[in-house]
This record gives C-alpha cells, sequence and structure tokens, in this order.
C-alpha cells in the first residue's frame, strides 16, 4: 500500500484527529468540505481495477461482447446485456465492482470524471470525482449494489442521472 494512502488510512481510523494536518503534507492530495481526502490511485489499486477489467471482459466474451473495452458509451450495450443476463450472481461481489469498473471507465470518458481514492470516515475506495469539488460517484458499487437488492439496473439511465447531477 502506498504510503501516503497508509498515513491517510490511520489518520481516517483515528476519526479524524490531526487529520487536516496530515492531509496537507500528503502529495497529489486535497480535501472537500464534507471531509472526504482524495489522493491519486495507488499502483495497487491500478493494478486490482485492471484484474476486474480483464474479469469483466472474459464474461462478456461469454455474450458475445467485444476483444476489449472502448471506455466509451458504447460499452454500456455490452455491460446491460450482462447484468440482464445475470452473468454474475448477487452474491460475486468482485465480480459485479468488475463491470462497475468498466462502467466507471464509460463514466470517466463520457462525463469527465476523474478516478481517485476518497478516504473519509467510512473507509478507502476507489471512486470517481467531478473536478476539483467533493463530487463524487461511486461506481464499483453502482451496479453491485443494485443487483443484490434486485432492483433493476438501466445503466444509460444511471449514467444520465449522473450527468444531470453534475453542474455545468
Amino acid at each position: 500500500m502506498c504510503y501516503a494512502v497508509l498515513v491517510a488510512n490511520v489518520f481516517s481510523r483515528l476519526g479524524g484527529l490531526l487529520k487536516g494536518a496530515a492531509r496537507g503534507l500528503l502529495a497529489g492530495s486535497s480535501t472537500s468540505p464534507t471531509g472526504a481526502f482524495f489522493a491519486d490511485l495507488t499502483p495497487e489499486e491500478h493494478q486490482r481495477m485492471e484484474r476486474q477489467r480483464r474479469v469483466a471482459l472474459a464474461a462478456a466474451q461469454t455474450v458475445g461482447g467485444p476483444a476489449a473495452w472502448s471506455r466509451s458509451a458504447a460499452d454500456l450495450e455490452v455491460l446491460q446485456r450482462m447484468v440482464d443476463e445475470e452473468v454474475f450472481s448477487p452474491t460475486q461481489t468482485f465480480e459485479l465492482q468488475a463491470l462497475g469498473v468498466v462502467f466507471g471507465d464509460v463514466l470517466e470518458t463520457e462525463l469527465g470524471l476523474r478516478w481517485v481514492v476518497v478516504m473519509d470516515e467510512l473507509g478507502t475506495d476507489p471512486t470517481l470525482r467531478f473536478r476539483d469539488t467533493s463530487i463524487q460517484v461511486n461506481a464499483l458499487t453502482m451496479i453491485a449494489q443494485r443487483v443484490t437488492e434486485g432492483r433493476p439496473v438501466k445503466l444509460r439511465e444511471l449514467m444520465e442521472e449522473v450527468r444531470r447531477s453534475l453542474p455545468t
């Protein structure tokens, strides 16, 4: 784990004690008005997300998907087919989050979001951040949570909902 992430995790777990002072010292990081701390993805997080992209791609090919993800809205059709055909069960959290990574890549490209790490009172997670604001989209769980709760997943609608929520 990256030293900056490790230090930030420790401070996060201490309930905010000295959090502001430590955050100001960490390179490539910033805080938001909500108290969330943002940092660049670590190499380990990049590797995990790449593994998830590969898992999602292998599964996509079972439903006639592409040889590679385009990271564009074109990927939504395949992702939607994977959700509709229940390629992953509600108990396959890592795999469902893999679909969220690919969906997040689409949001990154189409909506100008950026993958970062957010650290707050809930823990440390990759998320998509809008510019240098506190606005973040947790694409990793958008699909997984809906699938596990038995709720409908309409990816184009989700993308449009995110688009409408962003400032112009």
